[in-house]
């Protein structure tokens, strides 16, 4: 008899062992589901174990799978004459403070959605990396930013007017992902992971916009 009560068999056929009416194995979708939510409301990988009662390994697994997403550029609505994109970057680190890793966001000020990302240092090829990625019917938009001067390789000029939507998304962005607050014991080990979080979450951002 096993531990839940139900009667054990054993095959003399194949010599495999089996219980009565057994529990079907793996998540059911919906509970993975739940899980993937709670990942992206401030709680930690190990919190989020804790918290459903699965391993470590399996959530990783989980957050692999669901990261193969489409491009980004596949999430967006047409873009429209008279379009504004906002640019701006933040900083949050990987495994020690020192060690920055830039996030460049570009954000349709219309649809609130982010148009591209790129993740590196604070450099001109990071913005460009960022501007290279913007869908070729954005790039007729007007561009505000920052008075950063890598910026200047993409819009030619200083910006004049401030970018209020976009670091409003930022601050979103540290409330949900505790990950990117500077001043946290909850950090991102490595940078395929960091990156991982921010793509799930731009994901999802732009889908219910």
């Amino acid at each position: 008899m096993a531990l839940n009560g139900k009667q054990k068999y054993f095959c003399n056929a194949c010599r495999k062992g089996s219980r009565q009416n057994p529990t079907p194995l793996g998540y059911s979708p919906e509970f993975k589901e739940k899980v993937l939510a709670a990942y992206h409301e401030r709680a930690s990988l190990r919190g989020v174990c804790r918290i459903f009662g699965i391993c470590r390994q399996t959530l990783i697994t989980w957050l692999k799978k669901v990261a193969r997403l489409p491009k980004l550029r596949k999430t967006l609505v047409k873009a429209e004459k008279g379009d504004v994109l906002e640019l701006d970057e933040m900083w949050p680190y990987v495994f020690q403070r020192k060690n920055k890793r830039w996030v460049w966001l570009a954000q349709c000020r219309r649809t609130r959605q982010i148009v591209s990302y790129a993740l590196g240092d604070r450099s001109e090829a990071a913005c460009s990396l960022l501007w290279n990625r913007v869908p070729k019917g954005c790039k007729g938009a007007t561009l505000y930013s920052d008075f950063w001067e890598a910026y200047q390789k993409v819009q030619g000029k200083r910006a004049t007017l401030p970018q209020q939507n976009l670091e409003r998304f930022n601050n979103i962005i540290r409330q949900r992902l505790v990950r990117f607050v500077r001043k946290t014991l909850l950090f991102s080990k490595c940078d395929e992971m960091h990156e991982m979080c921010l793509r799930l979450f731009l994901h999802e951002h732009n889908t219910n916009c």
